[in-house]
């Protein structure tokens, strides 16, 4: 199986019951940010720059759960910021995975070790690691020496206490798709569940703009990935991948991922700010969704992310004859738990983080050498 049978089962009835009530707009997955700060600064990422304002704030475990009761979606993405410096992230997962909700902890991984504890096991619960190349890549992405090996010691860590660990790579312009390959070889044989892909999204907040790509690139891009990825446990769907590769058109579905912050519901989207409502019955009905999309909103042009296309293509957006079948294929041959122990293409895999015996190839990205984000550690 590509995912666990309690999440499948749990977004199977949730799917019905809305197919039978006729609802058209619901959400799908609860992006959930109790912060903003970060001890990264990664190139690609918006947030510590369109939040540095209020870069402070924190929800409360409460104002995070009554969000999640008013928006209801089965699973929720805890990101940020980076979540492992919330102060009471151990109890919000304990609560959230109380309501019977699914969740995927998305995490830098440095703190993985340190926090561990106060977490339990289960089905229902996935780290999620940020991981955009091997070592010297994903160390430049960050801005940061020493980022990808502390991830790889958290992620080793995780696996040895039983926990379920994805990655997530985002693809950049001149990402080499043939070390995104080496990589995940790399993460099979420590036991990673799943490969999470998505093409880089270019925030407004974000001055440096040649590493994200348009539709044409993405579609290039994905054609050959594709390929060199079949081999994977890749947690993106075919529909969704169909349509990064250029084979189908899909219209965005905002609504399906939306995002929750200290500063309220996040609209239009994930990557867009036009206003922050106070509830999410406000952020569905009084977003004129019309607006928005490939082709209405210039801002919406060259995006392609899976926050905003892989609810459509789940939802049956732009649905084909055969879609239910395929992602029913799809679901059953995946398979979680990586292949410990066993070798890479190169025979690489050393046990600690490093790159050796791959063939690395960093990305020339022009980087913001100012100093990191010391207020992460001050909530600590």
């Amino acid at each position: 199986m590509r995912f666990p049978l309690s999440l499948t089962a749990n977004l199977t009835k949730y799917l019905a019951a809305k197919t039978i009530r006729g609802e058209k707009k619901f959400p799908l997955v609860m992006m959930l940010e109790p912060l903003h700060a970060c001890n990264l600064t990664c190139t690609g990422c918006g947030r510590i720059r369109e939040y540095k304002p209020t870069i402070n704030e924190l929800l409360t475990v409460e104002q995070c759960i009554a969000a999640l009761e008013d928006c209801g979606a089965p699973i929720v993405s805890i990101c940020g910021g980076e979540p492992l410096i919330y102060p009471e992230i151990g109890r919000l997962v304990k609560e959230i995975l109380a309501r019977k909700k699914n969740i995927y902890l998305c995490t830098n991984g440095m703190f993985i070790r340190k926090r561990l504890h106060e977490f339990t096991p289960t089905s229902r619960f996935f780290f999620n690691v940020h991981l955009d190349g091997l070592e010297k890549t994903h160390d430049l992405c960050v801005e940061r020496d020493g980022v990808f090996r502390e991830a790889i010691a958290g992620i080793k860590a995780a696996k040895a206490a039983g926990f379920l660990v994805c990655s997530n790579t985002t693809v950049y312009k001149e990402t080499d798709v043939e070390e995104i390959a080496e990589l995940f070889a790399y993460l099979r044989t420590l036991g990673v569940d799943g490969n999470m892909l998505s093409p880089a999204y270019s925030y407004a907040s974000v001055q440096t703009k040649d590493i994200f790509m348009s539709r044409q690139d993405v579609n290039e891009k994905f054609r050959r990935a594709s390929k060199l990825l079949e081999q994977f446990n890749v947690i993106t769907s075919p529909i969704y991948m169909e349509f990064l590769r250029g084979e189908r058109e899909l219209m965005c579905t905002a609504w399906g991922n939306p995002t929750y912050n200290p500063r309220g519901w996040k609209g239009p989207c994930y990557l867009m700010t036009d206003e922050h409502h106070k509830t999410f019955g406000d952020l569905i009905n009084n977003t004129p969704w019309e607006k928005y999309g490939y082709g209405r909103d210039p801002r919406c042009e060259n995006c392609m992310v899976q926050s905003g296309y892989e609810a459509s293509a789940v939802l049956g957006g732009n649905s084909k004859f055969g879609d239910t079948w395929k992602m029913l294929q799809w679901q059953v041959s995946g398979r979680m738990g990586g292949r410990r122990g066993a070798k890479t293409s190169n025979g690489a895999g050393n046990g600690n983080g490093h790159s050796n015996g791959f063939n690395s190839k960093p990305m020339s990205l022009p980087l913001d050498q100012s100093s990191h984000n010391n207020e992460a550690f001050r909530i600590l």
